[in-house]
């Protein structure tokens, strides 16, 4: 088996810390329901006023308090892909040139010997 040549890795290819990861997502997460929070108290305000164009500005209301916490919920647990070098072995079929062992008879099998004298 070929060892790889060492490589460092440069601190900007690096990737950021789940930890980092998560707490974007969290703060993400948490703006965009403050955003439908407030779709909410306007759409309320809106009917109380009786404002103009109401048949406007409802839907658009209604159509944030529905889509944002959908959205809000698939980018919190949006993550980035994986590295292609931990994927590179799961999805490729892997060859052999040689017969498995059980293949060959009891006498064609390759087998140990263990010797005591050097």
């Amino acid at each position: 088996m070929k060892r790889q040549a060492y490589q460092p890795i440069l601190i900007t290819d690096a990737s950021r810390s789940q930890d980092d990861q998560l707490t974007s997502r969290q703060k993400r997460y948490v703006l965009m329901m403050g955003i439908r929070v407030v779709c909410l108290v306007i759409g309320a305000v809106l009917m109380g006023v009786k404002a103009p164009l109401l048949w406007l500005w409802l839907p658009l209301c209604g159509l944030g308090m529905v889509l944002i916490p959908w959205l809000a919920v698939l980018l919190a647990n949006d993550r980035p892909p994986k590295e292609q070098h931990r994927l590179a072995g799961k999805f490729q079929p892997r060859h052999r040139d040689e017969t498995p062992p059980m293949a060959l008879s009891a006498e064609e099998r390759p087998h140990k010997v263990i010797d005591a004298e050097p």
